[in-house]
């Protein structure tokens, strides 16, 4: 039977009213070795509780081992030592978020969150054996702190290697640049090759020696990590000012190599659940994103691994608040989100029924909702007056995601106040 998208969007509803109607999703997710949850914009606090509830479903009732989450892999190494007790210093889980010192801290440094890593380290106090649950970033901002972490590491433990010489190479040539991305980025429009060869060798040399870093539990993990940061880093710093979709690109596929890295250390049959913004996790190809030539981590994970392995939860919200900034490295405000812009998504759902729904997409629904229809994303920069012209992409939404779901209000999270380090992104 043919339905109008209005009729579908009726029909197919599922009432969310609490974290018991969460089940048919969870149900839906089978056997998936990886859900990647999403979120409409990086500063509401519902996006947080909604996935951290269904990480601990996930967690308690599938077995699922890791969370990777849309951050610097050295910060997050912080959190994960703390949930899995290998900190010899007893610190709070505030204190260890303070990790989180680069711009934009609120995605990561908020009370939210800080409640879920509490949860984290409680169920991990009370696993049997080894089995605890890991927590890791999977962006490539953090160059020159992954390089650091390499030196410091090898500097210990291997003080004569060839891999310390070549950390120490790869830091002399970025050294440089202070810490500045974006001196970095204008450099390689005189001198192309600038720091490949040192990045590239030094990743080459630590996965031929992985045998040398088994000491300390994920010792060799951490260290592959980082170097593959460094690599992907240069790459993407090198293409930021030349070519948005070619960086946009090379993020995202970092990000699939780091979750790939991920599973292969906890094993073949390994699961995890992956934190990132709707537009990392929503396949690309059912957006206008492919038109200009971007691919992203929902569509490369369907495209690698079989039918049925890589579940995505899209999420969305009618109006409310939001912590965001008004320009790029300022200070982050509460901002007031206006109510959806007419005949989106958002303002589709909120016209059928003011209410708190969740949708599931399968074979037999997916054709009703595969009109191309406006979504909305707000991102860490976000201007009210001007969101219509920027923060709706055209989406096939039953396409996008397999389920989706959708808070008609929403309210901003709570950051913890850190002093930030500026980035570039």
């Amino acid at each position: 039977m043919n339905y109008t998208l209005e009729e579908a969007v009726k029909k197919y509803a599922l009432p969310f009213e609490s974290d018991a109607d969460l089940m048919p999703i969870l149900e839906a997710i089978g056997d998936a070795k990886i859900v990647l949850l999403g979120e409409a914009s990086h500063g509401t606090s519902e996006y947080y509780t909604v996935r951290a509830q269904l990480s601990k479903m996930l967690i308690e009732q599938k077995g699922f081992s890791a969370i990777a989450i849309e951050g610097d892999w050295p910060s997050a190494q912080h959190v994960n030592r703390h949930i899995k007790g290998y900190d010899d210093e007893q610190k709070t889980t505030t204190e260890v978020l303070q990790a989180f010192s680069r711009w934009p801290t609120w995605m990561l440094a908020n009370k939210e969150i800080t409640e879920f890593i509490d949860w984290l380290k409680t169920h991990n106090n009370a696993s049997i054996g080894d089995y605890k649950v890991g927590f890791y970033g999977i962006d490539l901002y953090s160059l020159w702190e992954s390089i650091e972490e390499i030196i410091r590491y090898l500097t210990k433990t291997n003080p004569t290697g060839v891999d310390l010489e070549l950390a120490h190479k790869a830091f002399s040539c970025f050294e440089p640049f202070n810490g500045l991305p974006e001196h970095y980025a204008i450099s390689t429009a005189h001198f192309p090759q600038a720091c490949i060869d040192e990045v590239s060798n030094l990743l080459s040399s630590i996965r031929s020696h992985e045998d040398h870093y088994q000491g300390k539990p994920e010792d060799s993990l951490n260290i592959k990590v980082n170097a593959l940061v460094a690599k992907n880093a240069e790459e993407y710093y090198r293409a930021m000012l030349q070519d948005n979709a070619r960086s946009w690109n090379i993020r995202d596929e970092h990000m699939v190599e780091a979750i790939r890295e991920v599973r292969n250390h906890y094993g073949e049959d390994s699961k995890i659940i992956v934190w990132e913004h709707n537009t990392h996790i929503g396949d690309a190809r059912a957006t206008t994103m492919q038109e200009d030539g971007m691919l992203n981590v929902g569509q490369l994970l369907r495209e690698q691994y079989q039918e049925g392995e890589v579940y995505a939860v899209g999420f969305g919200t009618h109006r409310g608040t939001v912590i965001a900034a008004e320009k790029w490295g300022v200070p982050f405000k509460e901002i007031e989100v206006p109510p959806a812009r007419q005949h989106s998504w958002e303002d589709l759902l909120h016209n059928t029924g003011a209410d708190d729904k969740l949708y599931i997409f399968d074979d037999d629904n997916r054709k009703h909702f595969a009109s191309w229809i406006g979504h909305r994303a707000i991102g860490v920069v976000y201007n009210p007056e001007f969101e219509a012209f920027g923060n709706y992409v055209p989406t096939k939404i039953g396409n996008r995601y397999d389920a989706f779901i959708f808070i008609d209000q929403t309210k901003a999270l709570k950051p913890l106040v850190l002093e930030e380090k500026a980035t570039t992104g």
